[in-house]
């Protein structure tokens, strides 16, 4: 039976992204005309921050988001914002970030942690170094923290973390705002062909296969919007399946650093799609996990990430209760029912797509 798109006649749906390498999946799945086909009409709508992203998503500015795996477990509990109850259905990757320090610390002798604790121990009665997170709620900052004390350096004493949102942590660096961050691609990769900085280590060295960006929408919206809903969780996940092809990156990164999507170079998004980083001052390696799309179970929202992201609000000392928090609630925001039930529909929708900038409805 031919499957027919309804897409003209439903209201858009309005889905944000922030401009990173893993917003990949939501720039392909337009591209590639994969929300047509299973009958949506999506609005894209590029961010500033992950503060914008939770506050739009709360007050029902945007339908759905590309966002931070813990933010739907913060949004729900009302961390750093008013309280709504919000949910994933799709894990988008798995890694993907960075620590990136300052050629001035380079300059200093900072090589890598080890260093970094003697020039901060040297400089103690100078200066307090400040690092960029871009979230509370993050990844980065639990990274960050995490190697900070396994180099003996305390987060809360030691040093200064600030929250700048993505697009402008390589702006800081080279106004001296900030000695270091960690973030996502494309940023590292900037900082690094920009000669502002150096990266030290990857998220996929400090904690590998965790959970990075996910889905959020509110529980309303997946209970009220049930089969809309199901089917952008579908043409996410075909999108995730594309975005982790070796063979489809050169047309990743080409779309990716048009100005509406990320907008940089398609040199600095590359190292994010292929893994070949450059670390700076002549270092490089080939991490082919930097990144993962679809591999490795990635995009289920299964009980591990679930544990993982409440691990992380736990252990970010922002959490007036994190005793309350337990893995029933988590169970209630990752959502891998609702995930089947979308790999169920991808399974039984005709592949049609030709993969061209025009979209085939099937």
């Amino acid at each position: 039976m031919e499957r027919k798109s309804h897409s003209a006649k439903k209201s858009a749906l309005r889905v944000g992204f922030v401009p990173l390498t893993d917003c990949a999946p939501l720039v392909m799945a337009q591209e590639l005309g994969l929300y047509k086909k299973y009958g949506l009409n999506v609005v894209l709508s590029r961010e500033l921050g992950w503060a914008t992203i939770r506050d739009k998503v709360i007050h029902k500015e945007l339908d759905a988001a590309h966002a931070l795996a813990a933010m739907p477990i913060a949004a729900t509990l009302g961390l750093g914002s008013v309280a709504c109850d919000c949910l994933t259905a799709l894990v988008l990757n798995l890694n993907g970030n960075a620590i990136t320090l300052s050629n001035d610390l380079w300059k200093r002798g900072v090589r890598d942690g080890k260093t970094l604790r003697e020039e901060i121990i040297r400089s103690r009665r100078e200066k307090t170094y400040t690092f960029g997170a871009v979230f509370p709620f993050s990844s980065h900052r639990h990274l960050l923290r995490r190697w900070f004390s396994a180099h003996g350096i305390d987060p809360e004493r030691d040093v200064r973390i600030v929250i700048v949102p993505p697009p402008q942590m390589v702006a800081n660096l080279k106004a001296g705002n900030l000695d270091g961050f960690c973030v996502g691609e494309p940023w590292n990769s900037v900082a690094v062909q920009s000669r502002a900085g150096w990266i030290a280590a990857t998220s996929a060295e400090l904690d590998a296969l965790h959970p990075e960006k996910v889905l959020m929408v509110r529980s309303d919206f997946a209970a009220k919007r049930n089969e809309e809903h199901i089917a952008l969780v579908a043409a996410l996940l075909e999108a995730c399946e594309f975005c982790d092809a070796p063979e489809n990156r050169e047309r990743i990164v080409e779309t990716l650093a048009q100005p509406e999507f990320v907008g940089v170079s398609a040199n600095s998004l590359r190292h994010g799609i292929d893994g070949d980083m450059d670390f700076g001052h002549g270092t490089a390696r080939a991490l082919g996990h930097f990144c993962i799309f679809h591999r490795h179970g990635a995009n289920e929202p299964s009980g591990d990430k679930a544990a993982w992201a409440l691990d992380l609000i736990r252990a970010s000392g922002l959490c007036p209760q994190p005793s309350a928090i337990n893995f029933a609630f988590a169970k209630k925001i990752f959502r891998p029912d609702i995930f089947e039930k979308a790999a169920a529909l991808k399974q039984s929708t005709p592949n049609q797509i030709q993969y061209d900038h025009e979209a085939i409805l099937v």
